[in-house]
């Protein structure tokens, strides 16, 4: 077994991710089974929308866990920034767009303080953010006065999803198809690049295999978005805006997660602080600006939460601190720091999202599903623990 990893130059990492992937698929075969409608077009469009303010969140904060820190105010400051653009928009007057501007100024301001407390005075992130946890609900309590700010502007309900806010059949099979020739130059380019360099290459066979599959994914969940049609509109939803916004999310991290000298530092910093720092990295201006890019990703999923509820109020993302750290660590962010992908918090979120929509078609009440939603958090670290021993990856 060990010998064709090699071969095939799977990682413990890469390993970890198609377990969690094949997770994912058993549950959904579960739950289907059990309810009967779980694998339906309208439940899993339904899924995919409501997975994406998680999304967007997690594929910032598995950075910062990366990094050996963590931030516990998420919730929160997705509340005060939702709060602030619906309050902006229904008390002001204000365009959407200066209003969610705002916000994200607001945002920024935040993570300016708490990343300066975290990066140059050394206080710890835990108890920095778990301050901000009751401080800035607080905030988006006193902007809102304790009331709901309904937001009515068609523009930007749009972007949180809805009757109208989706690509529609033709874009969705038009981005679907571009992004299945995107996965086909990525595997030939990989193979072209590590040929240059003079690296050993993975057997054809198997990066065909595994570009196929990807692309086989990528098709599937186009029809299944376009097989969702409601009964008052003439045309299939196809893709939903959020999905967009967290693919381009992804994307965008990705890249700079693979392609920057910004996200090489946050894993270096991750994996040894203090040789990060004796080699020359700016440890204290890369951590500073690692909140500050948490801090667009939370503005970005606060405007398409108040989108999809065409409201703000202080309760929004309630608990989400909680989801975003088990869909983290269940996606093999590694606690310890140094390890994870944007890829596993994309499995992670999904897999949350899967639990949660199960459980409520089993008519699941919500003191089980938060029992059993913090024990899978407990499971998935046992499960990072035993895994990582098992592959004599890195635990401290």
């Amino acid at each position: 077994m060990a010998s064709l990893q090699n071969n095939l130059q799977i990682s413990a990492l890469d390993l970890r991710l198609a377990i969690m992937a094949g997770v994912l698929a058993a549950m959904a075969l579960g739950f289907h089974l059990v309810t009967g409608n779980f694998l339906t077009a309208e439940n899993l469009y339904n899924i995919a929308q409501q997975s994406a303010v998680v999304g967007i969140v997690a594929a910032a904060i598995g950075l910062i866990i990366v990094a050996r820190h963590i931030d516990l105010s998420v919730g929160s400051v997705l509340a005060t920034v939702g709060v602030l653009v619906a309050y902006l928009m229904y008390s002001k007057g204000w365009h959407w767009l200066p209003a969610s501007l705002a916000g994200l100024g607001l945002s920024l301001a935040i993570a300016t303080y708490q990343g300066w407390l975290v990066a140059y005075l050394g206080v710890p992130s835990f108890v920095v953010t778990l301050g901000g946890l009751m401080s800035f609900r607080g905030v988006a309590f006193l902007i809102s006065d304790g009331r709901t700010q309904p937001v009515t502007d068609a523009d930007f309900l749009l972007i949180g999803g809805g009757l109208d806010g989706a690509l529609g059949p033709l874009w969705s099979w038009v981005l679907g198809l571009a992004l299945s020739a995107l996965i086909v130059w990525n595997s030939f380019s990989r193979r072209r690049s590590a040929l240059a360099h003079g690296f050993e290459r993975r057997p054809l066979w198997f990066d065909l295999a595994l570009a196929g599959f990807f692309v086989l994914l990528t098709l599937v969940f186009v029809a299944v978005m376009c097989a969702y049609q409601l009964p008052t509109k003439p045309q299939a939803q196809g893709i939903p805006n959020p999905v967009l916004i967290w693919g381009a999310v992804v994307m965008a991290m990705a890249f700079i997660v693979n392609r920057t000298s910004f996200g090489r530092y946050v894993y270096a910093i991750g994996g040894n602080p203090e040789a990060a720092l004796l080699v020359g990295i700016p440890v204290k201006r890369v951590m500073l600006k690692l909140f500050l890019l948490l801090a667009v990703m939370v503005t970005i999923a606060a405007i398409v939460a108040v989108s999809r509820l065409n409201a703000g109020t202080s309760s929004l993302g309630n608990g989400m601190e909680l989801y975003v750290i088990a869909a983290a660590v269940i996606g093999g962010v590694a606690l310890a720091g140094g390890s994870g992908t944007v890829l596993g918090t994309v499995l992670g979120s999904l897999i949350i999202q899967f639990l949660e929509s199960g459980l409520l078609l089993l008519d699941v009440g919500i003191g089980y599903r938060m029992v059993i939603i913090g024990q899978v958090l407990i499971v998935a670290v046992v499960f990072d623990v035993v895994y990582r021993r098992a592959t004599g990856e890195r635990m401290t």
